[in-house]
C-alpha cells in the first residue's frame, strides 16, 4: 500500500544546501529533547539537564522497551494507542485521532517525558491508524496547547519502511522511530539467507539497514541545506499533494496543499480496505497465500498505475519502425525529402503518412490518453472556442517544432551517438537540443551548417561547470542556467565513476574513473543579486546568446521566477517532477519535486500580476509525450515545450532502467563501447516523432478554433474541469490552475533593451585588443578600472573562444588596470590575454578562466598583507593562471578544472570539488581545505601548524611533497615573485629549506581508497 507520506513531496532549498560530505555525523544523529516538565527554551535550569541522548533517531523494539522500563529515567514512558475500531468504518478515523491528540495531552500533563505512539494495538476488530496521521495529530495538539517541549515522540509503527516514511515522520514531529516490520521483515530475510552477498547474520542485516535508512535521510537533510537532525525535526518542510485542508489543518498545519483532495473518510476507507485484505490473507485458509506486489517501483500489468508503461513504449516504437513486429522497419526519411521547398518537417510528415505511421502514432497518443487522471492537466478538458477552423489555416508544423528542445541530457549519462542523435533530430525539425551538463565536444560546434548537425543550442551551465570553456558558451543560442532539476530537485547532477571514461574526463576536465557530482549550489550564487551577476556574465561573454533559468516546479515558484525575470533573464524553464533522469534515487522520483502544472500556473499568475510575462518566454517540461501535453501546456501560459524520457524512447529507449549501472542493453545511456554498438536510433526516427506531435498539436488547435500557438498560450479561459471523474481525481480541485488574473500579456511579446546590458569597459577592451589577438603580435593597453565595471576581458574570451575555440591565438594582448575592479573580474578570459591589476577586485576574479594569465598587485600605498580579491575565485576555471600577492575570500579554487593559481592566503573551503589544476597557497587558511577534491593538487604552507586540523581527511590526503613537486612549486613561486613583486615568495625562495618543511600537498584519496569509498556510496544510493 502507498502510506500517507507518499501524499507528500519533500521541498528543497535552492540555492545553500551543504553538501552531504559536509554534514557532521555525530550531530546529525544525535537527539538532544528537552524532556523535563517545566522545561523552557533558553532557559538555564536544573531540568535541562534531564535528558536522554540516543545515538539515532532509529530504535529497535527492544530498545524501546529498555528505555520504557530505564529505572534511572526521571520522567514517565507513555503510550497512545493508534487505532480505530473496524466496526466505526470510514467515520472512526477523525475521532480517533481526537481522542490521540487528548490523551498524549493528559499524559504530558502528568509529567510523561516520553510519548510513544503506536500501532501494535491492530487486530481483527482494530485497524491501524495510518502513522504518519497520528504523530502529526499529537504534535500538532501539543504545540496548540503549548506543550510540545516538555516531551519527546516516538512512532512505533509496522508502517516505515523506506527512507521518505522516516523523513515524513522526523519532519512532522517523531523523535525516534520504531519500523518493527521492517526490523522484523529484514531479520527473517537474513534468517533465510535470502539477503544475498555475504548473507550476514540478522543482527547484521538490521544494522545495515539502519545505517542506510540514516545515510537516505542524512540525503534529504542535505538537500534542504539542514546539517543537524534538530533542525530539521518538526520543520515541515513538506508540500502536500492530493490532502485535503481537514487532514492539513489537523496534522499538517501549514502544509501547502494547491489541489486538496482526500479527506479523513477517504483515508479510512483506504486502510480499512487494507485491513480487510490482510486480514483475508492471515486467515489461515491458505497456506500458499502470499502477498500481492503492487509495482510500486517497476511496472506490474494489473499493479499501480506507470505512465510511462510498456504498452505505451510499445505503441510508439511500433510507430517509429523500434518494435516488436518487422511490419513497420525503421523510419527512414528520404534523402531527397529534405532538399524540398517546404523544409524537412513536412517530408517527415508525408513519409509517415505514406507508411501509416501518422496511424499508429494515434494509437500510440490514444494509449497514452487511457491513462487514469494521474497529473493535475488530466484534471481539465479543452472547450475551445465554441466553433472549429479549417486545419489549412492553423501555422505549420514547422512553427510549432520551432518552440520544441530537448530535456537536460548530458554527454556521459547518454552515450555519444544517443546525444548527437538528439541533437541531429532537433536541428533537422528546427527545434533545440539541450547539452546537459557536461559539456560538448568541441568538434560538434563545427558541424553547424552541414548536412549533420550535431551542435547542441542549448547549452547548460551546471553548478559543476563542467565542460563550460569559453568556446562552449560562444558557441550557445541559449544559455541554461540549471538552478534545480524536477525529477531530483536540491540533488544535482551524478554520474558514478565508471561511466566517467577518458572521453567523459576529457569533455569535463576531470579524471578518469572517479565519480563526479555537481552539486546543489552554484558557489557563485548565493542570492538573487549573485544570479543577477551570472546572467550579466553570460551576455558578455556571448552577447547573441539569450540566458534561460531552470527553476522547479513547487509553491512560491513565482516570486522566484519574479526575481528571475528583473535579473534580467529572458526565458525561464520550470521543470516538472515527471520524467527525468535514470540515476535519480528512488526517494527523489517518488518523493519530490511537483508536478509542472502547478509550477507553470504559479509563475504564469505571479509574472502577469508583476506586468512581466510580455518579456520572458516560459518554458516547461517533465512527461510530455502528445500533442494534447502541448497544447494544455500552452492554455496554461507555456510557450516552449521539452522532451525528455519520451525522446530517448524514440531513439530506442526500451526502460531497462540500468542508467546508473552503464548495462543499457540498447546503448541509449552506457559509455561502454561493446553496448554503444548496439544503439539503432537514428535522427529521423526522433525527429517522425516529435513532427507527428507538432502535427497533433496542429490537429488540436483547429479543433479548438485556434490559429496558432500563440493565440493559445494563457488561454485559461478556454479550459474547464472535468465533470466525469471518479475516486480521488473527483475530489481535487483545479481553481489554481485555471485563475486568470486579468492583467497583464498571457504570453511572450517582446524583449526589452534593458535585457542586453553591456559592460562599456569590457567592450572597450574587446574592441581594443581583438586585432591584436586575431592577427598576431603584443599590443599593451591601460586603464582605470572601478568597482561599476563588471566582467571586464569576458566579451574578449568569448569572441577568442568563438573563433580559435581551445587554441592558441596568433597574439597577445597585455591588459593593464589600476583600481578596483567590480565582479567577475576576468571571467572567462582566454589564452592571448593578459590581465595586469594594480589594487583590488570583488568576487568570481577568474570565473570559468579559460587559458588566461591573470596577476593582482597590492596597490603602491598599500599597509601590507592585503586582502586583494573576493569569494569564489576561480570558480569553474579551466585553464590559465592567477597570481594573487595578497590574500582571497572563501572557496577559492572550487571546481577548478585546470588552471594554476598562487595566492598569499584564503578563507574557508578552498580548492572544493577541484577535479584538475595546481593550487599553490603560500599564507594562512581556513577550514575544510580540498573537500570532495576529485584531481589536481592543492599545496600548502603550514605556518602555524594547523593545517592538517582544516583538512577534511574523510575525502582527501594531507602528505608532504615528492621532490618533483617541490620543484614544480619552487618555479611557480619565482614566477609569482617575478609578475607580482611578492615578498613574501621571495623570502620563501631565500629559505628554501625551512620552506620545505612548511609543505603539504592536499590532493585525492589514493585510487584502492577511493574505489572503496565510492562502492559504498553506490551502494547506499541503490
Amino acid at each position: 500500500h502507498r502510506p500517507v507520506s507518499h501524499l507528500l513531496k519533500q521541498r528543497f532549498a535552492q540555492v545553500t544546501n551543504p553538501p552531504i560530505d559536509h554534514l557532521r555525523e555525530r550531530e546529525v544523529m544525535s537527539i538532544r529533547t528537552l524532556l523535563g516538565p517545566r522545561a523552557a527554551l533558553l532557559t538555564e535550569t536544573p531540568d535541562a539537564a534531564r535528558l536522554v541522548e540516543l545515538e539515532s533517531f532509529l530504535l529497535t523494539p527492544d530498545g524501546l522497551k529498555r528505555l520504557a522500563l530505564d529505572p534511572r529515567l526521571p520522567f514517565d514512558v507513555q503510550a497512545v494507542d493508534a487505532t480505530f475500531p473496524v466496526a466505526a468504518g470510514p467515520a472512526g478515523l477523525e475521532p480517533a485521532l481526537e481522542r490521540l491528540g487528548a490523551e498524549a495531552l493528559a499524559h504530558v500533563r502528568a509529567g510523561a517525558g516520553v510519548v510513544v505512539v503506536s500501532d501494535t494495538g491492530a487486530d481483527d476488530e482494530r485497524c491501524r491508524i495510518p502513522v504518519l496521521l497520528a504523530v502529526g495529530a499529537v504534535h500538532q495538539r501539543l504545540v496548540a496547547e503549548g506543550l510540545r517541549t516538555r516531551t519527546s515522540l516516538v512512532a512505533e509503527t509496522d508502517e516505515a519502511r523506506d527512507t521518505h516514511d522516516l523523513a515524513t515522520l522526523l519532519g512532522y514531529g517523531a523523535d525516534a522511530v520504531v519500523p518493527r516490520l521492517l526490523l522484523e521483515t529484514v531479520a527473517a530475510l537474513a534468517d533465510e539467507d535470502r539477503i544475498g552477498g555475504d548473507n550476514p547474520s540478522a543482527p547484521v542485516a538490521q544494522e545495515r539497514l539502519r545505517a542506510a535508512l540514516e545515510d537516505g535521510v542524512r540525503k534529504i537533510m542535505s538537500k534542504m541545506g539542514i546539517c543537524v537532525l534538530d533542525s530539521y525535526r518538526s520543520a515541515q518542510i513538506f508540500e502536500a499533494l492530493g490532502l485535503a485542508q481537514e487532514v492539513v489543518d489537523r496534522c499538517f498545519t501549514g502544509t501547502t496543499s494547491v489541489l486538496g483532495g482526500l479527506g479523513f473518510a477517504d483515508l479510512a476507507t483506504v486502510v480499512l480496505e487494507q485491513h480487510a485484505a490482510a486480514r483475508a490473507l492471515g486467515d489461515g485458509s491458505d497456506d500458499d497465500a502470499a502477498l500481492p506486489s503492487p509495482g510500486i517501483i517497476k511496472w506490474r500489468k494489473g499493479g499501480e498505475f506507470h505512465d510511462m508503461s510498456k504498452p505505451v513504449v510499445d505503441a510508439l516504437h511500433d510507430a517509429l519502425g523500434l518494435g516488436r513486429t518487422a511490419s513497420t522497419p525503421p523510419f527512414v526519411l528520404d534523402g531527397a525529402g529534405t532538399e524540398l521547398v517546404d523544409g524537412p518537417t513536412a517530408a517527415l510528415l508525408r513519409t509517415a503518412a505514406a507508411e501509416g505511421r501518422t496511424d499508429l502514432y494515434r494509437v500510440f497518443s490514444a494509449t497514452v490518453r487511457e491513462r487514469p487522471a494521474a497529473f493535475p492537466r488530466d484534471l481539465v478538458r479543452v472547450v475551445g472556442t465554441g466553433a472549429s477552423v479549417p486545419l489549412a489555416e492553423v501555422e505549420p508544423v514547422a512553427a510549432i517544432t520551432a518552440r520544441f528542445s530537448t530535456g537536460a541530457m548530458s554527454h556521459g549519462a547518454l552515450s555519444k551517438e544517443a546525444h548527437e542523435t538528439l541533437a541531429a533530430a532537433m536541428n533537422l525539425i528546427g527545434g533545440r537540443a539541450n547539452s546537459g551538463e557536461g559539456g560538448e565536444d568541441p568538434d560538434r560546434f563545427r558541424t553547424r551548417g552541414t548536412a549533420l548537425d550535431l551542435d547542441c543550442r542549448i547549452k547548460q551551465v551546471a553548478s559543476g561547470r563542467f565542460g563550460v570553456t569559453p568556446a562552449y558558451l560562444a558557441n550557445a543560442e541559449i544559455l541554461q542556467i540549471k538552478m534545480a532539476q524536477g525529477s531530483k530537485p536540491g540533488e544535482g547532477g551524478q554520474i558514478p565513476a565508471h561511466k566517467v571514461t577518458d572521453e567523459i574526463a576529457r569533455l569535463r576536465h576531470t579524471t578518469p574513473g572517479v565519480q563526479l557530482i555537481s552539486p546543489p549550489p552554484h558557489h557563485d550564487i548565493y542570492s538573487i543579486e549573485d544570479l543577477a551577476q551570472l546572467i550579466f556574465d553570460l551576455k558578455q561573454v556571448n552577447p547573441d546568446a539569450l540566458v534561460d533559468v531552470k527553476l522547479v516546479a513547487l509553491s512560491g515558484i513565482g516570486t522566484v521566477a519574479a526575481g528571475v525575470v528583473k535579473a534580467l533573464a529572458d526565458s525561464i524553464h520550470v521543470s516538472g517532477s515527471d520524467g527525468g533522469t535514470g540515476a535519480s534515487p528512488l526517494s527523489s522520483i517518488q518523493h519530490a519535486g511537483m508536478p509542472w502544472e502547478l509550477g507553470l500556473a504559479e509563475v504564469q499568475r505571479t509574472l502577469r500580476e508583476q506586468r512581466l510575462r510580455g518579456r520572458v518566454r516560459l518554458r516547461v517540461d517533465g512527461g510530455f509525450k502528445t500533442g494534447h501535453d502541448v497544447v494544455l501546456a500552452a492554455l496554461l501560459g507555456a510557450d516552449e515545450y521539452a522532451f525528455g524520457t519520451a525522446a530517448l524512447f524514440a531513439e530506442g529507449c526500451i526502460m531497462a532502467r540500468a542508467c546508473h549501472r552503464d548495462t543499457c542493453p540498447v546503448g541509449v545511456a552506457t559509455q561502454r563501447l561493446d553496448l554503444r554498438e548496439k544503439f539503432a536510433g537514428t535522427p529521423d526516427t526522433v525527429a517522425a516523432y516529435l513532427v507527428m506531435v507538432a502535427e497533433e498539436v496542429r490537429e488540436l488547435l483547429a479543433a479548438a478554433g485556434l490559429r496558432s500557438l500563440d493565440e493559445a498560450i494563457g488561454r485559461v479561459d478556454l479550459l474547464e474541469p472535468r465533470t466525469d471523474l471518479e475516486g480521488v481525481a473527483a475530489r481535487l480541485d483545479v481553481g489554481a490552475l485555471l485563475a486568470d488574473p486579468g492583467v497583464g500579456e498571457r504570453r511572450f511579446v517582446a524583449r526589452q533593451a534593458i535585457q542586453d546590458p553591456r559592460s562599456e569597459l569590457g567592450d572597450r577592451v574587446a574592441e581594443d585588443a581583438l586585432e591584436t589577438v586575431f592577427l598576431g603580435g603584443i599590443s599593451e593597453f591601460a586603464y582605470a578600472i572601478a568597482p561599476s565595471d563588471r566582467t571586464v576581458g569576458a566579451r574578449l574570451g568569448g569572441a577568442v573562444g568563438l573563433e580559435f575555440g581551445e587554441e592558441d591565438p596568433p597574439g597577445l594582448a597585455r591588459l593593464r588596470f589600476t583600481g578596483a575592479a567590480g565582479q567577475s573580474f576576468g571571467a572567462f578570459a582566454t589564452r592571448g590575454v593578459e590581465l595586469v591589476l594594480e589594487g583590488e577586485a570583488n568576487d568570481y576574479v577568474g570565473k570559468g578562466l579559460g587559458g588566461a594569465r591573470i596577476v593582482v598587485r597590492p596597490p603602491a600605498d598599500d599597509a601590507g598583507d592585503p586582502v586583494l580579491i573576493g569569494n569564489t575565485a576561480l570558480y569553474g576555471a579551466t585553464a590559465g593562471e592567477l597570481f594573487v600577492a595578497g590574500r582571497t575570500g572563501e572557496r577559492f579554487a572550487v571546481r577548478n578544472s585546470g588552471a594554476t593559481a598562487v595566492v598569499e592566503g584564503t578563507g574557508d573551503h578552498a580548492c572544493e570539488y577541484m577535479t584538475g589544476g595546481t593550487v599553490v597557497i603560500i599564507g594562512p587558511t581556513g577550514g575544510n581545505i580540498g573537500a570532495g577534491m576529485s584531481g589536481g593538487r592543492c599545496f600548502v604552507l603550514d605556518e602555524d601548524g594547523a593545517t592538517l586540523a582544516r583538512v577534511n581527511r574523510q575525502l582527501v590526503e594531507a602528505e608532504r611533497p615528492e621532490q618533483d613537486e617541490l620543484v614544480e612549486v619552487a618555479a611557480l613561486l619565482r614566477e609569482h615573485a617575478t609578475v607580482t613583486g611578492s615578498v613574501r615568495a621571495a623570502a620563501l625562495l631565500a629559505d628554501w629549506d625551512a620552506t620545505v618543511r612548511r609543505l603539504w600537498r592536499i590532493a585525492p584519496e589514493t585510487e584502492g581508497e577511493r574505489v572503496v569509498r565510492a562502492g559504498t556510496s553506490a551502494g547506499a544510493a541503490n
